[in-house]
């Protein structure tokens, strides 16, 4: 009994020993490396070009810099141990120290990567004390960014498992700083690693709904759900979970409205999206809004794109669209819109002329049958006939340049559009 306790007490102190010695090596050789490579930049200089009056300064200040680096070291070997053994006001101290050093300097992230602070620092994450909690996941960020290896270490500590169920209960800098986070760890739904969206999405759904959340936590939001939507496996998570809804609604955000859009031409090209965005009360007239915005060119790209796909193979959403007035908003991106939204707006207006062709033409052509077993046909009316359909159709294409012009002439372009109007005859026109 006397030898299994003995060794069960000097277990833990070996281990910390270990522990205490690994550090300091590392911290040693991190030290090495940044004096060796300065002293190789202070010696690359060309002797011909040497300036004998400038030795005393760089001897200064070669030293000055090597003390700093060194005051580092220490700094970061002090954070850690109180990290590991401190009380908790140290920890927290700890935690925004190693989350400053971390913030300007790689290497500083992936030593601390490696001693084990990961951990403890998504332990702290799950704090209910505010500060704490605020400067665990401030470090965490920091050690994320740039890192695949720190951004395994904090999914396997169960990261998105300490992400609190109500978002009110956060304070806006400290849901700033989860969102950040999310939106670094998002990243490796490009890799195999896997992540578990189902625990990520209620709490980016909820900040991008809450009334509290400020733009830079919504854009990072945003930011994870478009890394998320990435991959085509997610999208059930993302539209059980009322993704679609949240997204429509923040694409009438003109600060918003690029990031939705994107993450929904992820989502549309899926069965289950697509059929989400069909069912929203908001579409089409919502995605056709966006097509208006002519000093968002990015915007009205993307809108046209989900509405080409919407609209592809189905006649219901044309119909829908057509109702909605999209004809003559198509004509103005095909006239004013950017390369690729010209294209996607011509394509989309050759879908409804070829569809109102197929309906009409039952109808079209010569219609003397009509009168072949009737009175003769007076052709002084019939040419009135000709006259007033031509007068319909001018004043038509009219109404649409005149709506076109109106709008292009905010940005300085009405003396183009107006020769354009000129020299355009219906026959001309994509639709």
């Amino acid at each position: 009994m006397s030898d299994s306790t003995a060794s069960s007490s000097s277990s833990p102190i070996w281990l910390y020993s270990y522990i205490k010695l690994r550090f300091f090596n590392r911290i040693r050789r991190f030290l090495r490396s940044k004096n060796s490579n300065r002293k190789r930049n202070t010696m690359s200089s060309d002797p011909h070009h040497f300036d004998t009056s400038s030795l005393r300064p760089t001897k200064v200040m070669v030293k000055e810099s090597s003390n700093d680096h060194e005051d580092d070291g220490l700094g970061l070997q002090r954070a850690v141990k109180k990290l590991h053994f401190g009380s908790w006001e140290e920890k927290e101290l700890a935690a925004e120290e190693i989350g400053m050093l971390a913030k300007d300097d790689v290497k500083v992230r992936k030593l601390v990567g490696g001693l084990g602070v990961i951990p403890v620092l998504v332990s702290m994450a799950a704090s209910e004390v505010f500060d704490r909690r605020r400067e665990a996941v401030f470090a965490l960020v920091q050690l994320a960014n740039g890192t695949y290896t720190n951004k395994a270490l904090m999914v396997e500590a169960g990261i998105f498992s300490k992400l609190p169920k109500d978002i009110n209960i956060l304070d806006e800098p400290t849901r700033h700083r989860f969102a950040e986070l999310l939106m670094l760890l998002s990243s490796l739904a490009n890799t195999p690693f896997p992540l578990p969206s189902s625990e990520i999405v209620p709490f980016l759904v909820g900040s991008l709904e809450s009334d509290s959340s400020n733009v830079k936590t919504k854009q990072s939001c945003l930011g994870a759900l478009h890394n998320l939507s990435a991959m085509l496996d997610n999208a059930g998570d993302l539209v059980s979970n009322g993704v679609v809804d949240t997204l429509l609604k923040l694409s009438s955000d003109k600060e918003l409205s690029e990031k939705a859009l994107a993450t929904l031409g992820n989502l549309v090209v899926t069965l289950m999206g697509k059929k989400a965005v069909e069912n929203s009360h908001l579409v089409p007239e919502s995605l056709i809004e966006i097509l208006t915005w002519d000093e968002k060119s990015k915007c009205q790209e993307l809108s046209s794109y989900i509405l080409m796909i919407l609209a592809h193979q189905s006649s219901d959403q044309r119909e829908k669209m057509a109702k909605s007035g999209i004809v003559p908003v198509l004509l103005e991106v095909a006239l004013l819109g950017s390369s690729l939204a010209q294209k996607r707006a011509l394509k989309l207006l050759q879908w409804f002329k070829d569809e109102r062709q197929a309906k009409m033409g039952p109808h079209s052509g010569p219609q003397t049958a009509r009168f072949a077993f009737g009175s003769p046909v007076n052709p002084q009316a019939a040419q009135q006939g000709k006259k007033m359909m031509k007068n319909l159709v001018k004043q038509s294409l009219h109404k649409n340049m005149e709506m076109i012009t109106r709008r292009a002439s905010a940005s300085g372009d009405s003396s183009k559009i107006k020769a354009l109007i000129i020299s355009t005859s219906s026959k001309s026109l994509p639709y």
